[in-house]
């Protein structure tokens, strides 16, 4: 029999850690610090074993009853069984730890964490789609956890109460079309006037299948973009052509954003927006300078920083995504202050920082492999921005790039914190700020 064991603390995985009686590390799904669980194994390893909870024989106090009736099963959540406010604690204490330990690093202040609302968030989705006899039609929604398979699901709690309405109505919809087995996903794109569903059709609609998809979009006041190929630029809109325009806004800098359905966006607007405006804090963009936005996507940090009069320069890979982001900042009256430029910034180095020029200040946004190629292509002094502003989706790839920025570069890391975009996951956002020493801090 195997023995209880204590839980320690969280991973980045938001699974329990802790060490059996021979000091093995174990990972258990859905157990929490301080409580004391049996776990069952479903994976061995030398070194550590992965692991479902079994009992807890004592409950943390940090344990609360899950919200949504899928939780366990459904692969969208992992840590509703946690309040709210000790997810952000944890992590904070990972960022903190991952900083620590790869980066060799501890910030000089350690910034608030940002909430927002825990429920109703998830502004996109990506929802599977699966016919399944057995289950008696068809299943729309996450997978399930460590599975391939379509979670049963009714209802969706981080999603707005609207969309998680029509879970149900999109079973049936896709259930009724001649091509059922042939809607393997839909994704999710909600705009400030429009939500827009986007259909992955791998055959065409009958006229009986269009009739059906305009009832439905009439019905439920969405509008439905079909994907046909494999690349997200085919998706087109289907019904109704003349629906608002998709997009999103940041009040604080009046800007509107307009965007495709299959663009990259936050998912969580209401953060985002928060997100933008500590960023530029940090930053302080001011007029006159030379700023330039890394993994700009469609301007949402290059047009604010434009608004506050400074001269930025934006970069992306894709022709098509700074085709858009130029269009945005024509759109909001702002190409004279924001360009866009295309380049695949995993391939950055000193000869290519050097003939952009200098900038006085930088922002950087990579995904989650993080941006080591441009921080290590900080390698002329006098090209060096005084002041980086750093966001990450990644505490682990954001300490190594902040060991080269600190240890290599010089750079100072001034503070640190955590945006809680994705409550009731164990994805940690965040945002850091470097300076070269001798700059006042803002």
């Amino acid at each position: 029999m195997i023995a209880p064991v204590c839980i320690e603390s969280l991973d980045q995985e938001g699974r329990g850690v802790a060490h059996d009686a021979e000091g093995k590390v174990i990972f258990i799904e859905g157990a929490l610090p301080s409580e004391v669980v049996t776990y069952n194994a479903y994976r061995k390893k030398q070194n550590f074993e992965l692991a479902q909870v079994g009992q807890i024989l004592r409950s943390g106090f940090t344990r609360v009853a899950p919200q949504c009736r899928h939780f366990g099963i459904c692969g969208g959540c992992s840590l509703q069984h946690m309040d709210a406010r000790a997810q952000v604690a944890a992590k904070q204490r990972i960022l903190e730890d991952n900083l620590r330990h790869i980066g060799k690093v501890e910030p000089e202040l350690v910034l608030p964490a940002v909430y927002g609302s825990a429920w109703g968030y998830r502004y996109r989705a990506r929802l599977s789609v699966r016919y399944v006899a057995k289950k008696g039609g068809v299943l729309v929604g996450f997978h399930e956890r460590r599975s391939s398979f379509v979670a049963d699901m009714e209802a969706c709690e981080v999603m707005p109460s609207r969309i998680s309405a029509l879970i149900v109505p999109l079973r049936e919809l896709v259930g009724s079309l001649s091509i059922r087995n042939r809607v393997p996903q839909i994704e999710v794109s909600l705009g400030e006037e429009v939500d827009a569903l986007v259909l992955r059709v791998l055959d065409p609609l009958t006229s009986r299948d269009e009739t059906l998809l305009r009832i439905f979009a009439d019905k439920h006041h969405i509008q439905f973009f079909l994907q046909p190929g494999g690349q997200p630029e085919t998706a087109y809109p289907f019904y109704p052509e003349n629906a608002p325009e998709l997009n999103y806004t940041l009040p604080e800098f009046d800007i509107v954003m307009p965007f495709h359905p299959t663009e990259f966006t936050q998912i969580n607007p209401a953060l985002n927006r928060i997100l933008v405006r500590r960023a530029l804090n940090l930053l302080d963009p001011q007029p006159g300078e030379r700023i330039a936005d890394l993994f700009c996507g469609l301007g949402n940090f290059t047009l604010p920083i434009a608004r506050r009069g400074a001269q930025v320069i934006g970069y992306e890979a894709g022709a098509s995504m700074v085709r858009r982001a130029g269009g945005n900042a024509r759109r909001n009256g702002l190409a004279h202050d924001a360009q866009f430029k295309e380049f695949n910034l995993f391939e950055a180095d000193e000869a290519w920082l050097k003939g952009q020029g200098h900038f006085d200040k930088m922002l950087i946004d990579p995904p989650r492999e993080g941006a080591i190629a441009v921080v290590n292509s900080l390698a002329i002094e006098s090209l060096m921005p005084q002041r980086i502003v750093y966001i990450s989706c990644n505490p682990a790839t954001l300490a190594r790039d902040a060991e080269v920025l600190v240890h290599e570069k010089g750079y100072s890391l001034k503070a640190a914190g955590v945006i809680n975009m994705f409550p009731h996951t164990a994805h940690i956002e965040s945002i850091a700020l470097f300076e070269k020493p001798g700059v006042e801090k803002t």
